[in-house]
């Protein structure tokens, strides 16, 4: 085992609880999306609005690709990233995957007065993240070598993604 790649619905908390485990870790932390966005220039919406989300998808699988061949990054996955296989099958067996697992009321409420996710901008925005969450939970769920519920604080979820990464493998010996 190598990267730890956080994954789960937007607003679930992995950029947040991605950034302390590098603090905590002395790992590099990579944001997939901002990583996307320095790769292209553009950011997300952008890259949506020109080339749609299949374009997007294409981009976002390169990336996966990228990372999955550097060693010792905490990696917060984009919210649908690991909701295809072939992103998946990249990390699968050589990364951790954690699932970050937030209900989704708690995500709603996070995500009340977000204006720069291309899925949420819409007039429909609760009915289409229910959609797109009762969608993507199960692949969350099949994707993941490990699930932290992330009802708590960022901190304590950092805390618990530790120990649950701690208990599985005595290859990241780093997270003490």
């Amino acid at each position: 085992m190598n990267n730890i790649v956080l994954c789960g619905f937007m607003g679930c908390g992995k950029s947040t609880v991605g950034r302390n485990l590098a603090r905590k870790t002395g790992r590099r932390f990579v944001d997939m999306d901002a990583y996307i966005e320095k790769k292209t220039g553009k950011t997300i919406s952008e890259i949506f609005a020109e080339q749609g989300e299949d374009g997007f998808r294409d981009i976002e699988h390169e990336v996966c690709a990228e990372l999955a061949k550097k060693s010792s990054l905490i990696i917060a996955t984009g919210g649908g990233a690991l909701t295809f296989e072939r992103n998946v099958e990249v990390f699968r067996g050589k990364d951790m995957i954690v699932l970050l697992d937030v209900p989704l009321e708690r995500i709603r409420y996070r995500l009340r007065n977000d204006k720069v996710r291309p899925l949420l901008q819409r007039p429909d925005k609760d009915k289409a993240m229910t959609e797109l969450y009762d969608r993507r939970y199960p692949l969350y769920k099949a994707a993941a070598d490990i699930t932290v519920k992330g009802r708590s604080t960022p901190l304590k979820t950092t805390h618990a993604v530790m120990e649950a990464v701690r208990h599985f493998s005595l290859d990241y010996s780093d997270l003490k």
